[in-house]
């Protein structure tokens, strides 16, 4: 079962679990289950997403209950009215704030604004030797996308030099190898923690609050964050 966190008669929000597809995708005919189509099945009403959070990023997901609501909420999403906010486990030691704007671009060629500003929530340095050095540095992060570019997150991160640890293509292999072994640890360590918008149809301001999956949790505990979260 799916973790609903709001419903009403317009809209719902879950709570996705790492390594959940949003929807049916060519690029990933391994999967075999679908946010989009398990929601569909539990609540028995269409449904349809009216964003995208990556595969491997757990955390809110939105939908729409009818299309009028979904062009709504696709609308503000679009217009950068919507307010995300992620939390995530990085390499090394992040600055206690910091503004990203460093374009991206698209499969096409094209390439486009990207900005993300990001307070550091803790840091650690644990007994854990790393190459050369006898001990492992990590920072958890509170990170708020003002666009919406594919992997903005995973991208800007590992454009400071502070990957987040479980990202494939974009993170540090020594360090996903490290998680593994060390762990058994292969989740990437990124949540979406909360979306702040306007009700489409009621006009109030809806905050949606995403609790970190256990896995994600298991790293806080392992770093000593519990008390950050």
């Amino acid at each position: 079962m799916l973790e609903i966190i709001y419903q009403d008669e317009h809209l719902v929000a879950i709570n996705k679990p790492h390594g959940l597809l949003v929807h049916r995708s060519p690029i990933a005919m391994d999967a075999e289950e679908f946010a989009l189509q398990l929601l569909r099945d539990q609540i028995g009403m269409w449904v349809n997403p009216v964003h995208r959070i990556d595969r491997k990023t757990a955390g809110v997901l939105l939908f729409a209950l009818n299309k009028e609501v979904e062009k709504l909420l696709q609308k503000q999403f679009a217009e950068n009215q919507v307010k995300k906010t992620y939390l995530a486990v990085v390499r090394g030691y992040t600055p206690d704030f910091m503004e990203i704007d460093y374009p991206l671009r698209k499969e096409n060629g094209v390439l486009q604004e990207a900005f993300t500003t990001f307070k550091t929530i803790a840091r650690t340095e644990i007994e854990v030797a790393f190459g050369p050095h006898p001990t492992s540095r990590y920072s958890l992060v509170e990170a708020n996308p003002t666009t919406g570019r594919m992997h903005q997150l995973r991208k800007h991160f590992k454009h400071i030099f502070h990957p987040i640890i479980g990202d494939r293509p974009h993170g540090c292999n020594k360090q996903n190898k490290l998680f593994k072994e060390t762990w058994d640890m292969t989740t990437m360590l990124l949540h979406a923690s909360n979306l702040t918008l306007t009700h489409p149809v009621k006009g109030d301001t809806l905050s949606l609050n995403a609790s970190l999956q256990p896995e994600f949790m298991r790293v806080i505990d392992l770093m000593g964050w519990t008390e950050y979260v």
